[in-house]
């Protein structure tokens, strides 16, 4: 029962340490903000080592109120190894699932409760480097956390409060040290829990890196040369004569005395009569017995666990791998070794920008992190489109996009990382000869200076669909919503430069009544086969409907040389698309309602065209609505300007809003003259400023005039995603990453 009991008080404890310690980084960051020292190098340091020794003393004492409770399975090695302590095999057997349990009990808890604008701060440690070096880093690290800890407390200071400071300067020390190598954590039942939580338990990066590594390098600081330095107990006196009762006929017995007695005699200031005796009387007679089986245990412990405890662990690990799964998505099938890691590059050619985004996947099609972030995501403007009339420019924009993307993938895996750039909206509206030079200046780019994998079809215009699609299947992943039925997914309307995209999961009864486009050729409808489930997803891309396009659409749409989208006090010229718009105020400056009429003639929202019983703008069937559209994430422009706005934080990854705060805010920013736009719209880049009204006044009559949704219905606008203890940028190319690395090779 003592063993359990002890199982029982590890578990607790490594629930509570695993919670208040996941919090450490985000109390750094308050505290040294609270303070104003940001500034300043050492603050942060010293912010965290007092946290440290703070929690450190607490949990001494809680620890001994649960009956001497550890938290890290290698300081209960170590000790054991050491020879100090009651534990045994079996109760380090038991111990040891203990505390990993509790730790993803810890990790599971503090999700729950942290707010979600500081999730992304929390997270176990991540390999950043090569395995071997993971692997020796880790093993190193946990060697000298170890020493420092049985120096410590077994031939330290006697304070508590002394002890405590010493080992929290021990710890920031060697994780600022292995901060760029494995995180680091010197703790296999932390590491478990947060790998657990992010699935990747299993993993022979976490057998291998954070449990192998670190219990050879615990069990070394206790084992010769560091066990002498630290415990330096006195060479082993004669065996012990114990005198005995008239039981044993008045018969000398002997045994040796345990590593256990040998410590504790060690640190005896005073000795007795009787133990002098005892000592003098076995000084007569220096007999030796043959070593028992249980003695050879005894003093071989070290040998014992340092070979035992991998061969348990890579046992275990094999028990509980998966075996070879087929992953499926729209329905091409790859097998994926289950030791085996994907990478994939996604360049993002937007009408506003480029962008590049790089994801790494595991044998589950999970995300895993690449050095401290679940994605490599960079951007520079402008766009491709900007280099209408020099293809070769426009290529070479890209070049150090590509190379900081190449470099994030592992060298002897680049040859098989797919490489992908998607043009959108922007590119489309250049017409096909501008476009394909311009691809083609890409293609070779890729295929010259690149050891990444250049697909057949990795270079391309999007179309509208497949760029609705992914936006979608981005979003639902993240979520964790695919596998699930089409009710519980959600609708996405993401709005870029140069198109809007709607996509939502409908029923297969409203798929089968959906129209052709005009052509013939497509649908409104693609299917999709995604995580053992059938998907019909409702996608329309509207194209020169995005935010930029908008513009010179409003623009032309005036009726007289000024318009009243535009802030009070300017006249200039809007270029977009190679052409040169006038861009000038009214004299009595921007109004919301006249702005409105010229929004919704440039929707064209009372066209005559429908033909269909339902449609948004334009003559474009809506899809027929459905519970797939009932919950909304909108996104790009549409968080941008409501953040520039200034009614959501832009801090923030996502927040709940309505389509009316788009119309609140855009009778503000019509009010505004130019003259004032700057001190109220610090975040507005100087370009975009005159059009902060425009844009806001769109944006309103997009939600409710062309997609009808409700002024006071809730949505949701989105920038990044909470993916387990990460956010991710959510956009369209995970989910083109998601293909690429599901197509069969």
């Amino acid at each position: 029962m003592g063993a359990v009991k002890a199982a029982i008080g590890d578990a607790v404890f490594t629930f509570m340490w695993v919670f208040v310690s996941s919090m450490f980084g985000l109390f750094t960051n308050l505290i040294v903000t609270a303070l104003g020292l940001q500034t300043l190098v050492w603050a942060p340091v010293l912010a965290n080592t007092s946290l440290i020794f703070t929690f450190v003393f607490l949990f001494n004492f809680l620890g001994e109120f649960l009956g001497g409770a550890t938290f890290n399975p290698t300081g209960t090695a170590s000790f054991y190894a050491a020879g100090v302590g009651g534990d045994s095999l079996l109760s380090m057997a038991l111990r040891f699932p203990a505390q990993a349990a509790g730790s993803v009990g810890g990790a599971l808890a503090i999700l729950e409760v942290m707010p979600v604008q500081y999730k992304h701060m929390l997270g176990g440690p991540t390999l950043q480097v090569d395995l071997q070096t993971g692997g020796l880093a880790e093993g190193v690290l946990t060697f000298l956390m170890t020493f420092a800890v049985l120096v410590i407390i077994l031939k330290g200071p006697r304070s508590s409060l002394v002890q405590a400071w010493f080992l929290a300067t021990a710890t920031v020390t060697l994780v600022s040290a292995g901060s760029t190598y494995t995180g680091p954590s010197m703790n296999p039942a932390y590491a478990f829990g947060w790998a657990f939580v992010n699935k990747r338990h299993n993993t022979w990066e976490q057998l291998y890196v954070y449990w192998i590594c670190p219990f050879v390098g615990a069990i070394m600081a206790a084992w010769e040369p560091a066990h002498s330095l630290t415990l330096k107990p006195p060479p082993p006196p004669p065996p012990v004569a114990t005198s005995t009762s008239t039981s044993t006929n008045g018969q000398i017995r002997y045994r040796t005395p345990s590593s256990a007695e040998l410590f504790l005699e060690a640190g005896t200031t005073a000795t007795s009569p009787t133990n002098s005796d005892s000592k003098s009387s076995t000084m007569k007679r220096p007999g030796l017995r043959h070593e028992s089986l249980s003695d050879k245990i005894k003093k071989y412990k070290g040998v014992l666990l340092v070979i035992s405890i991998p061969v348990l662990l890579i046992a275990f690990v094999l028990f509980v791998m998966p075996s070879r799964e087929d992953y499926e998505y729209g329905g091409g099938i790859r097998k994926m070794s289950t030791d085996s890691r994907s990478y994939a590059v996604i360049f993002d050619a937007g009408s506003s920008g480029s962008r590049v985004h790089v994801y790494c996947f595991d044998q589950n099609l999970d995300l895993v992190p690449i050095g401290k972030e679940l994605e490599l995501f960079l951007q520079l403007k402008p766009g491709l489109s900007a280099y209408a009339n020099n293809p070769q420019e426009a290529a070479n924009s890209l070049v150090s996009l590509l190379h900081k993307a190449e470099s994030s993938v592992p060298k002897e895996l680049r040859p098989k990382t797919p490489v992908r750039v998607g043009a959108t909206a922007g590119l489309r509206a250049l017409g096909m000869d501008a476009s394909d030079k311009i691809l083609q200046a890409v293609r070779d780019l890729l295929r010259d200076t690149s050891t990444l994998k250049s697909e057949a079809n990795g270079v391309t215009v999007l179309d509208g669909s497949q760029e609705g699609s992914y936006q979608w299947v981005t979003i639902n992943y993240l979520l964790g919503n695919l596998g699930k039925k089409y009710s519980n997914t959600v609708g996405v309307v993401d709005l870029g430069g140069g198109s809007v995209q709607m996509a939502y999961a409908i029923s297969e009864t409203d798929a089968a009544k959906a129209p052709r486009l005009s052509d013939g050729e497509d649908t409104y409808v693609k299917e999709m086969f995604l995580m053992g489930t059938n998907y019909y997803l409702y996608v329309h891309s509207y194209l020169h409907y995005g935010l930029l396009a908008a513009r010179a659409e409003m623009l032309d749409a005036s009726e007289d040389s000024t318009n009243p989208c535009i802030l009070a006090g300017y006249d200039g010229v809007y270029k977009y698309g190679g052409k040169d718009h006038k861009a000038s105020a009214s004299p009595s400056g921007s109004n919301m309602e006249e702005c409105r009429r010229l929004a919704l003639n440039a929707l064209k929202v009372n066209e005559t065209t429908c033909t269909h019983m339902k449609c948004t703008f334009g003559g474009i069937w809506n899809g027929g609505g459905g519970d797939g559209q009932k919950n909304m994430f909108v996104a790009s422009f549409f968080f941008d300007r409501a953040a520039q706005a200034g009614f959501v934080d832009s801090t923030v990854p996502a927040a709940k809003v309505q389509p009316s705060d788009f119309e609140s805010a855009a009778k503000r920013a019509c009010e505004t003259k130019l003259e004032n736009a700057k001190s109220i719209y610090s975040s507005v880049d100087d370009n975009d400023l005159p059009y902060i009204c425009m844009d806001l006044v769109y944006q309103y009559t997009l939600l409710v005039d062309g997609f009808a949704l409700d002024p006071w219905q809730d949505m949701t606008l989105v920038k990044k995603v909470q993916y387990r203890t990460s956010l991710v940028e959510a956009a369209w190319p995970l989910g083109s990453a998601i293909e690429a690395v599901s197509s069969p090779a």
